[in-house]
């Protein structure tokens, strides 16, 4: 017997990440399948499916795991006669994500790599609302102000909801999920194995160490490069700091700016081209690579413009410290530039990537 029921054989169309307690849940309460049943096939103990069930029914409350169990319930024949069938009812060719249910197991990858790295960040929470068909992390600045960093489907956030990476900490009209210990091990398991994840900051162990180890992503071998702090990025830390005036060094709007052009390379596909400087980022012939949808080849047209308006100098320093997230003392060494001149230069490429947004006039801010 397996106490843990990983024996359950493999359900037909059925996304590759439904956790184990969901699937003997469905198949229990909208199918009929005894729970015996469920349990000699997965191989654990009856009472083991029973817990599974019971939980999965107690996180109902929870707006996002209803949805989610609503959208996969629907595709349950129902009837006495079926509950054997359990494994036919899923045959659906794998058309979960066309059908606006719950994503594929390579999308659901995709976003939640990009959406829990934001929800690392300190202050961030995704919000949603029932009416709403979009998730919006949001981020407090630590001023009062709260901006907009991240945009996701819905039916994404049902599915790291129902996997319990995030869990809702206020729920109302306008829920608020964080991130739990469980998102975070997901995210420290795929940067581990995603060779296009942020490049380190080469001035660790100092300036931003410490909120690393705040968010739980462990140090990685001394022979990798050490991977920047998932709680603070260096365009918070640089917006943080104060002139000898009192005021901020980057304004807000500034910030939304940077934040505009990290979303837009998050979402373009273009993360494996991380370590190529400037002038072969943008001006080398890229083909469009073969299964991109709409929103990824608009992402990195907008990406791709973004940077040629800059052009060298200020396309590379945004290049480096919006996406690929280094730190500006990293940012100066690699480009050979004095110390302490990076986040001046960064000032100034931020107010012509903001110029250059506003000349967009799509009246949009981050992605959707």
């Amino acid at each position: 017997m397996k106490g843990d029921c990983g024996g359950d054989e493999p359900l037909a169309g059925v996304p590759g990440w439904l956790p184990q307690s969901a699937r003997h849940y469905l198949a229990h309460i909208e199918a009929g399948t005894p729970i015996r049943a469920l349990a000699r096939r997965a191989g654990c103990h009856a009472s083991t499916v029973l817990r599974q069930i019971r939980a999965c029914e107690a996180q109902r409350d929870d707006i996002l795991v209803d949805a989610a169990l609503r959208r996969l319930g629907r595709r349950v024949p129902r009837g006495p006669d079926r509950h054997g069938l359990i494994k036919e009812t899923w045959d659906m060719d794998g058309r979960l994500d066309k059908d606006g249910a719950l994503p594929t197991e390579d999308r659901l990858s995709v976003e939640a790599r990009r959406i829990l790295r934001r929800l690392c960040e300190t202050g961030a929470v995704l919000a949603v609302a029932a009416d709403m068909e979009k998730a919006v992390v949001l981020r407090d600045n630590g001023s009062g102000e709260t901006s907009r960093a991240a945009v996701v489907d819905r039916a994404v956030a049902e599915a790291m909801a129902l996997k319990q990476w995030i869990a809702c900490e206020t729920p109302g009209r306008v829920s608020r999920y964080r991130i739990t210990a469980a998102g975070r091990a997901e995210i420290r398991r795929m940067l581990a194995r995603d060779d296009t994840g942020p490049p380190g900051c080469a001035e660790a162990p100092g300036a931003f160490a410490g909120p690393a180890r705040a968010v739980g992503l462990q140090d990685p071998p001394a022979s990798r490069r050490i991977r920047y702090g998932a709680a603070e990025t260096p365009l918070i830390a640089l917006a943080r700091r104060r002139d000898r005036d009192g005021q901020r060094f980057l304004a807000p709007d500034l910030v939304r700016a940077g934040e505009r052009l990290r979303e837009d390379y998050d979402l373009s596909g273009l993360g494996a081209r991380r370590d190529a400087p400037w002038d072969r980022f943008v001006m080398k012939d890229m083909a469009q690579p073969e299964g991109l949808s709409p929103m990824q080849v608009l992402a990195r047209a907008r990406v791709l413009g973004a940077l040629r308006d800059l052009g060298p100098g200020l396309g590379d320093v945004a290049l480096r410290c919006c996406c690929y997230l280094e730190g500006l003392e990293t940012a100066e060494k690699r480009l050979g530039w004095s110390a302490r001149s990076g986040k001046i230069v960064l000032r100034i490429a931020l107010q012509r990537l903001k110029r250059h947004y506003e000349g967009l006039n799509d009246g949009s801010g981050l992605i959707g």
